[in-house]
């Protein structure tokens, strides 16, 4: 049997959901909004494992699902060599978003990663501590400024609502997934730099440790893979 994990509320539910029946497979939900089974019709031994986006990482490298759908942001976050637990079969062309850095606004003299790197040199120097980046995503904001050569930071983690750490003195700057800015904007924030961290979608996963190879294969050849 094989478990296609899919993420397990809100839009990006949806979305999967109409991704999947344009190919022949129809995807629903077993029961209420608070019950995580669901039903597949279209396909044979395909069983619907609803979780949130950010378990499917961890569950396919476990090899407790065969197939999931998730985010590129969470697989490269959530997976140290993700190569090597997981295969990108699709990218499914919804659940756009990018990791961007974000300073404050009035920031008039930081529009590049240039700027950024001085800023936080001469804080260093002024303030006796490095300048905070606020983010969830430590993996990827960490391997990024160090390609960059970025070295005078720390990173806080962030549980709740990231763009709101400046505003609270809790960061001076944030690395976040935005789609489309507006609530940057409604933080007094700006993005800097031409190109962000990273451009994430949702995308169709294999695990490399599921087994069930021939299924799994039969599967995505079913649904034009």
């Amino acid at each position: 049997m094989i478990r296609l994990g899919v993420p397990s509320k809100g839009r990006l539910m949806e979305q999967c959901f109409d991704w999947f029946a344009a190919r022949g497979v129809r995807l629903s939900r077993a029961g209420s909004d608070r019950e995580y089974a669901g039903r597949v019709d279209g396909a044979e031994n395909v069983a619907l494992v609803l979780l949130s986006a950010g378990e499917i990482p961890r569950e396919l490298m476990a090899g407790r699902i065969h197939l999931g759908v998730t985010g590129t942001d969470l697989i490269r976050e959530k997976l140290a060599g993700w190569r090597s637990h997981v295969e990108e079969l699709a990218p499914m062309g919804f659940g756009h978003a990018d990791l961007i850095l974000a300073v404050p606004a009035c920031w008039s003299d930081c529009d590049s990663l240039d700027d950024f790197a001085t800023i936080a040199r001469d804080f260093r120097a002024e303030h006796g501590f490095r300048l905070r980046i606020a983010t969830k995503y430590h993996r990827l904001v960490r391997a990024w400024l160090s390609a960059e050569e970025v070295a005078d930071y720390q990173l806080v983690d962030s549980q709740g609502a990231t763009e709101g750490t400046v505003a609270n003195l809790t960061a001076e700057a944030i690395a976040d997934i935005t789609s489309s800015g507006e609530t940057l904007r409604a933080n007094h924030l700006k993005i800097i730099g031409e190109e962000p961290l990273l451009r994430s979608q949702a995308t169709l996963l294999r695990s490399l440790s599921a087994g069930d190879e021939t299924e799994v294969r039969d599967f995505v050849a079913r649904i034009g893979l």
